[in-house]
């Protein structure tokens, strides 16, 4: 993430990275939701203060499972004010291999636009399995598929295609999407 992030600020978003307290602790389990929800207002509240930031949309988002807490902090009544967007790499919609526990039953309550880039091979959601969650919702919704892309967007050995090429093409699509987000 954070050479996404150098990349995206390399092309003009100002943008804020955070991790959550149990891998600064190093540890291997992910914390409590109420916790990792707390750690992201916490880090949503940060850059609101940071001076160079202000004014700023705010678009919030992540990789994998900080995105899908980002998701649940917009859809959280009154939680999503002063957010513009949401953009989510790798946006984990169910287990691998467990495509019928969905982890989607808050999307409906976000009303901001929200990106979603999805590798094609992705064992926690393909596109496809997103488009059917996706179709219907009443927020803006855009799906950038990453062809031959695994979780983490990484292409397979067979694939023509570099993780610098796949990287450089989130990341032109993430600022072109909040490009006209923002227009």
């Amino acid at each position: 993430m954070v050479r996404m992030a150098g990349g995206l600020a390399s092309r003009g978003l100002d943008v804020l990275t955070f991790n959550f307290a149990y891998t600064e602790h190093r540890r291997r389990l992910p914390d409590r939701t109420e916790k990792l929800e707390t750690c992201y207002r916490a880090a949503i509240a940060a850059a609101r203060s940071h001076a160079p930031f202000e004014g700023n949309a705010v678009f919030i988002g992540g990789k994998s499972m900080g995105g899908r807490i980002a998701s649940q902090l917009a859809a959280a009544e009154g939680a999503a004010r002063d957010i513009q967007g949401l953009i989510f790499l790798g946006y984990p919609l169910h287990p691998p291999g467990k495509p019928d526990q969905l982890r989607a039953a808050h999307l409906p309550n976000i009303r901001v636009p929200m990106l979603f880039v999805q590798g094609s091979r992705d064992p926690f959601g393909t596109a496809a399995e997103l488009h059917s969650v996706l179709d219907g919702l009443s927020a803006h919704v855009t799906v950038h598929v990453v062809e031959k892309g695994g979780h983490s967007l990484t292409p397979s050995k067979a694939s023509p295609i570099s993780v610098d090429q796949i990287s450089q093409q989130v990341q032109d699509t993430i600022v072109q999407w909040v490009k006209e987000i923002c227009a």
